[in-house]
């Protein structure tokens, strides 16, 4: 839908507010841009018939707020991010390009602007997560608006749960546990509570803003919240690499809701990981502020790698990403900043260990080779694989120029011994534990896939363990 005013006079530029609705796996339909000798975020592609048309949304306009927020002088990825955060609707305060540069040229102010057409008394709306207390419950109760259906009024404890989560008395109630309320009946609600049990997470906002929302046929949206007392938040760590590399292991797991997400463990004492607050079983959201959601396991490792002496890693636990998960919110609408800059590290990387891998040519009947190294500041620089549930472990990536290369890693290289101790018939978890008690340095003696799988068909044929395909393999990286 779209709601534009006239203009007072042409030199009184409008905005337009569009707001724009998605059914699931549809896309918003226009791109955003930004572009040489222009001023602005710019909307350009807009599909004919798509969401963005059919909103209102021209090719050319300048976005000026996203959900509320102000825009304009925020960088092209945040504003690329906040919409891509928003969900299935949107709201957009845009103005046509040629009134958006008449405005410029005019030095007028654009967040003036944007503030003075929607109102000044427009305030966000509230997400809170209620916890029952033991002696007064919730401490929140509904009551409907008179002649108005889907429009509940709050009545509080004093003191309670509620008030203490950031619910005002006369607050109306928009959404409950990512269900908007507005086509719901007062017993429906009811039984809504009943079954939401000892939490409640409710969006909420105060009577005047409420009509003013209304009037502007303006959609009272989450992504638009202030945030309170909300169990879990994402978080955006820095990290400054060591000596020794970042110091934790990336793992590419599956939970038994059959969900696969790249986990962080096994943070080594003292490393840059474990100053930066990172914790065991963390899932990892964005690398320098891009998803890794669409990424492989091996991608995302390319990123840190590729990042230098720093990187940026957003984080949130498991618990975190089901709560937000079931209210249908992305993890990252209220994420906190924990990157706090910290005294930078000396770093000098360890000389590689004199050791020249071997340059013979192989062939089906070599020996196995003995590869000894150190690990660097971006980690020993090899990625380990295995078949799930399955014994056996090989080399599934090897960092070009990295220490483990140049002491002769190779991709499908089988791990025979792990610093003197045979590993042929163990799982994964334990070489990993190996490879750590190691400390710095590790030695392993590696044969190709070829001369072992020959090597081992002396009985009968042995399934080569890289024969996979690589999305259903355990993955894992020293960082």
């Amino acid at each position: 839908m779209v709601i534009a005013e006239e203009a007072d006079s042409l030199s009184t530029p409008s905005p337009r507010l569009c707001v724009l609705k998605r059914e699931e796996g549809e896309t918003y339909s226009f791109h955003l841009r930004v572009e040489e000798g222009r001023e602005g975020h710019i909307i350009r592609n807009v599909m004919l018939g798509g969401v963005a048309e059919r909103s209102g949304l021209r090719d050319g306009d300048r976005l000026l707020e996203v959900n509320n927020c102000y825009v304009d002088d925020v960088p092209h990825p945040e504003v690329a991010a906040k919409i891509r955060m928003s969900g299935n609707q949107l709201c957009l305060s845009v103005l046509d390009g040629k009134e958006y540069e008449q405005a410029l040229s005019q030095g007028q102010d654009l967040r003036g602007l944007a503030r003075t057409h929607k109102g000044e008394s427009l305030k966000p709306p509230r997400l809170c997560h209620i916890k029952r207390d033991p002696a007064s419950g919730l401490g929140i109760n509904f009551t409907p608006v008179e002649g108005e259906k889907g429009r509940f009024s709050v009545s509080l404890v004093a003191g309670g749960a509620a008030a203490k989560a950031g619910v005002c008395k006369g607050d109306r109630l928009v959404w409950m546990n990512g269900a908007a309320v507005s086509d719901l009946s007062h017993s429906a609600l009811s039984r809504m509570m009943k079954k939401c049990g000892d939490r409640i997470t409710i969006l909420v906002i105060d009577s005047e803003s409420e009509k003013c929302y209304l009037q502007q046929r303006m959609p009272i949206l989450p992504s638009m919240a202030v945030p309170h007392n909300l169990p879990y938040r994402a978080r955006k760590l820095l990290l400054v690499c060591g000596s020794e590399g970042y110091g934790f292991l990336l793992r590419l797991e599956k939970a038994p809701s059959g969900r696969t997400s790249h986990v962080l463990r096994e943070m080594d004492d003292g490393s840059p990981a474990q100053r930066a607050g990172m914790k065991d079983g963390e899932i990892l959201l964005e690398v320098n502020g891009e998803l890794v959601e669409s990424l492989n396991h091996q991608e995302i490792v390319d990123r840190v790698r590729l990042s230098g002496q720093k990187v940026s890693l957003t984080t949130i636990t498991p618990q975190g990403l089901d709560f937000y998960s079931k209210l249908g919110l992305s993890p990252l609408l209220f994420c906190e900043d924990d990157s706090v800059e910290r005294e930078k590290e000396k770093m000098t990387p360890a000389p590689a260990e004199e050791q020249s891998p071997q340059k013979e040519e192989m062939d089906a009947t070599c020996k196995p080779r003995l590869c000894t190294f150190q690990k660097g500041p971006l980690g020993f620089g090899f990625n380990l694989g295995c078949v799930p549930q399955s014994p056996g472990t090989f080399i599934s990536e090897v960092a070009y120029g990295s220490f483990g290369h140049d002491a002769g890693l190779r991709v499908g290289d089988v791990v025979m011994e792990v610093n003197g101790q045979n590993v042929e018939d163990k799982y994964l978890e334990y070489v990993i534990t190996l490879i750590k008690e190691g400390g710095h340095f590790v030695s392993m003696k590696v044969l190709d896939k070829t001369a072992y799988s020959k090597l081992k068909q002396i009985d009968a044929p042995t399934k080569d363990i890289t024969d996979s395909e690589e999305e259903e393999n355990d993955e894992i990286s020293f960082l």
